[in-house]
């Protein structure tokens, strides 16, 4: 009898010692994207890395855009804790907060490796943070992308001229409005909608995103027309909005797991878009698709527009002014180094927007 007490004494110790087991979280996580189009799979790489990376710590479920709830109510479900998280492209909430705006993309100014330099480089993740946790969310940038692939039309475009009047599909608040001063006129809708759009004539062109993105959303069947290049987006941003509870109620390491996942994620996604998108330019050419490009006159023009632009939407929000600030501070800053290796460098330095008056904007 003494020596089974002794054995019961010892597990109880060892149970003692071991600690309380810590129950596995699980996350319920969707995206904007449906899951025909393929900007899609830069969401699927980040569970599947974050999963990989966590083990028994998080597990997270990732469900299409649209199977949980509407794309555009993505936002409030994550701020809310409906749902634990969602991939996003910041943009789509400029509504709420201006600043949104330049945290996703730009009229003619960074490319993919300039949100990647400025995220990571020059302190543009504590942008995200800041702006994000106005709401009750925790950012990871996880996605870059370069220029979006232009306009899909059923009448060429191939001069400024040809924009009068046409009602084009277009994403973003100063991509509307540069688009205006060009002659022509903004229609929003959701991705999931563009294609019957231009199949029934409700809109007379559109842009969406990269041209794998646009292949996979079937545009080559609808448009004969592609013109490049995509001034209006010259990159984007995409990541993962998460409650600030949900973050907060993970360990330190395991933060930092998720972390790593967003930055390995982020590398994969311009080796991955622009391998793909170089195969859908090959894909279109083979629809039949007539591809132009506006020349280098006509892309001064767009970049003197879109720098007034800049400007005026900066000038308009102080949070927007703040954002921009950082990013032509960064562009003035690496352009010392940028312009004297050039051209075996990374892009261009653009002749943008005045950052002098920005500065008094964002400092007013």
């Amino acid at each position: 009898m003494m020596f089974i007490r002794v054995k019961l004494l010892a597990g109880a110790a060892l149970l003692a010692f071991s600690g309380p087991v810590v129950a596995q979280e699980t996350w319920t996580m969707t995206t904007t994207w449906p899951s025909s189009l393929e900007l899609i799979e830069i969401d699927r790489k980040f569970v599947e890395l974050a999963n990989q990376l966590t083990g028994d710590e998080l597990q997270i479920d990732f469900y299409d855009g649209g199977a949980l709830v509407p794309s555009g109510e993505v936002f409030g479900a994550v701020e809310s804790g409906t749902i634990q998280a969602s991939g996003d492209w910041p943009g789509y909430w400029a509504g709420r907060d201006p600043a949104f705006s330049p945290l996703s993309t730009h009229v003619s100014l960074f490319n993919a490796i300039d949100y990647v330099n400025w995220i990571r480089g020059w302190g543009g993740d504590e942008f995200y943070t800041e702006v994000y946790g106005r709401y009750g969310m925790m950012y990871l940038p996880y996605g870059v992308t370069n220029n979006e692939s232009g306009f899909r039309t059923n009448t060429p475009v191939r001069t400024l001229d040809d924009l009068q009047g046409l009602r084009l599909r277009l994403s973003g608040m100063e991509q509307g409005m540069l688009l205006e001063r060009l002659g022509g006129n903004q229609v929003s809708m959701a991705g999931g909608e563009i294609y019957q759009s231009l199949e029934r004539g409700v809109i007379d062109g559109a842009e969406f995103s990269t041209p794998n993105v646009d292949y996979s959303g079937g545009f080559h069947q609808v448009t004969s027309y592609w013109s490049t290049p995509g001034w209006h987006q010259s990159s984007s941003v995409f990541g993962v909005m998460i409650n600030k509870a949900a973050w907060d109620a993970l360990s330190p390491e395991t933060q930092e797991k998720l972390k790593i996942a967003a930055d390995a994620t982020m590398l994969w996604s311009i080796a991955f878009t622009e391998k793909r998108a170089t195969e859908a330019y090959g894909l279109f050419q083979e629809a039949g698709t007539e591809i132009t490009r506006l020349d280098d006159e006509t892309l001064t023009e767009v970049q003197r527009l879109a720098n007034e632009v800049i400007e005026e939407a900066a000038c308009a929000n102080p949070n927007s002014a703040k954002v921009y600030l950082s990013q032509l501070e960064y562009l003035e800053d690496y352009s010392t180094w940028r312009d004297a290796s050039a051209p075996y460098n990374l892009g261009r330095t653009p002749e943008g927007p005045d950052i002098e008056k920005i500065r008094g904007c964002a400092e007013g």
